[in-house]
């Protein structure tokens, strides 16, 4: 009887649910790999509990399930992959031309494929989200703000040339910085040559007067006005030393042209040769707003796009100009391109020195492939990111970015329309793939 008893203890005992549990938890623990390591130090793996012998930080615990592959190391194959240039989607493992527009395919870059595979734990995917975002097609654009400085401009630099030899008997511009407007008198010269031009008008004039009909009177008379325009004498000084019969010893000079005072040359007493120059004159109506663009910009400007300027002296008030000049030479010691727009400066306000900022919106013309910048883990080496193929399947890729724009990144290489990023949650999975070592080695 006491034989039976136990019997029967032993079985209620094995069929216990408590026992169906421990069988269980050992049947886990059988799973499950369990070691220690350092949030700072992921190489830093022990099987007991302590602090990390780089830091002292408190150790963390940590269990793998084995079966599930927490991370998996991808090999890349070495079968090389041709694509078309039109439609990466189409590849060959052989060259030759792409079947959609007969252009050559292009090798594909080997280093730019899976370079790592994480499996989460059921116990993790209880506590992990991962946002996702689709790559997409956008149009890409972005501001840049430029450091500009007013320039006079040398297309409307000017002089006042001295056209016939003579000697200055009196200045009526007072110093440099003085504006001077189309027709001003200037200053007064002594010129034995225009005292001899004028008088072979006034002979050529009188005997075209009294016999019209002849040619040669004509000729001669048009060629001393002529003469004497090309040495700057003006149509009313000419009409003025006809109505008097005589001709002034000193001939009145006015300038030709508008501007202010750069150099003042023109002194009493002084004498001009042919080609000198009385005054230099810059107009100051349009002038040069010259900006620096950094090198990582400098392939984005074109000329012909816009620019809006604001300048310290006049906070509030903007100026509207277009890029016209691009500096075929980078500056080797600031790393920055020259660029040049021209603004209207009718009202006189800005000055050549004064410094401002630009403001320039760059746009692509095409619709690149695009993910936002948070989806990117940059190492320094490379840039990845991480994939969403499954619930709890990721896998890391490395990419090829351009232009970045608005929290956007351009995409180069590496993705393809429709992929599901990981947006928030790839430095955890990062993480995990660093603990564990999924991230392929690579020089």
């Amino acid at each position: 009887m006491k034989i039976l008893n136990t019997l029967l203890l032993f079985i209620l005992v094995s069929c216990s649910p408590e026992s169906s549990n421990d069988k269980h938890k050992e049947h886990d623990h059988n799973k499950t790999e369990t070691f220690y390591t350092c949030s700072m130090h992921p190489q830093i793996k022990q099987d007991e509990p302590g602090k990390c012998p780089i830091c002292g930080m408190g150790l963390t615990k940590i269990e793998v399930e084995k079966d599930d592959g927490a991370s998996e190391q991808i090999s890349t194959t070495s079968t090389p992959v041709y694509y078309c240039e039109s439609d990466p989607s189409v590849t060959s493992e052989a060259p030759g031309e792409c079947p959609i527009d007969g252009s050559p395919m292009l090798l594909k870059n080997k280093s730019l494929e899976t370079v790592a595979k994480v499996k989460l734990r059921q116990a993790q995917v209880k506590h992990f989200r991962a946002d996702v975002f689709e790559v997409t097609n956008m149009t890409m654009q972005k501001n840049i703000r430029l450091l500009g400085r007013v320039l006079k401009s040398e297309q409307k630099e000017s002089n006042i040339p001295a056209r016939v030899p003579g000697r200055v008997e009196e200045v009526f511009v007072k110093s440099t910085g003085a504006f001077i407007k189309k027709g001003d008198l200037v200053l007064k010269l002594y010129s034995p040559e225009l005292l001899t031009g004028g008088e072979e008008y006034l002979i050529a004039r009188k005997n075209y007067l009294s016999n019209r009909r002849n040619k040669t009177f004509k000729e001669l008379y048009e060629q001393s006005t002529q003469r004497l325009k090309l040495w700057g004498v003006t149509e009313a000084q000419l009409e003025a030393w006809a109505k008097e019969n005589s001709v002034p010893r000193n001939i009145s000079i006015y300038s030709p042209v508008t501007g202010i005072v750069e150099k003042k040359n023109a002194v009493l007493g002084k004498y001009f040769k042919v080609g000198e120059s009385f005054f230099d004159l810059v107009d100051l109506s349009t002038l040069w707003v010259e900006m620096d663009v950094y090198e990582h910009d400098s392939g984005l400007i074109e000329t012909g796009q816009k620019a809006k300027f604001e300048f310290s002296a006049y906070p509030g008030e903007k100026w509207s100009g277009i890029i016209d000049f691009i500096n075929p030479v980078l500056d080797e010691k600031t790393r920055t391109l020259k660029v040049r727009a021209t603004l209207d400066n009718t009202n006189g306000k800005l000055k050549p020195g004064m410094v401002g900022t630009a403001s320039v919106r760059l746009k692509l013309n095409e619709m690149p492939l695009v993910i936002p910048r948070t989806a990117i883990v940059d190492t320094g080496k490379r840039k990845v990111v991480w994939l969403q193929k499954a619930k709890k399947k990721y896998e890391a890729k490395e990419i090829q970015t351009g232009f970045e724009s608005e929290g956007y990144v351009e995409i180069k290489e590496g993705l393809k329309l429709g992929d599901q990023v990981v947006i928030n949650g790839n430095f955890l999975l990062d993480a995990q793939a660093q603990l564990f070592g999924g991230y392929e080695d690579k020089n």
